[in-house]
């Protein structure tokens, strides 16, 4: 997934959290290597087996999301 898709993706996930409109973000066994997510809001989001491995989760919030089995090796979790 590119970054571009990614933002889609993310977009329409605020909006699901925001008003119920949208999606919730499905991103489950997606290949997200080195991807900015910075910022992200991204809680409740399904990242179960995602490789998320180098990507820039820096201020994301993740509360409540399902990580079971992904790959946070050298992500920045600051």
């Amino acid at each position: 997934m590119n970054q571009a898709e990614l933002d889609v993706v993310i977009e329409k996930h605020e909006k699901w959290l925001r008003d119920g409109y949208g999606e919730r973000a499905d991103l489950s066994g997606a290949n997200l290597r080195g991807a900015n997510l910075s910022y992200a809001n991204l809680s409740y989001a399904d990242l179960r087996r995602a490789d998320l491995s180098g990507a820039n989760l820096r201020r994301a919030n993740l509360r409540g999301a399902n990580l079971s089995g992904a790959n946070l090796s050298g992500a920045n979790l600051r």
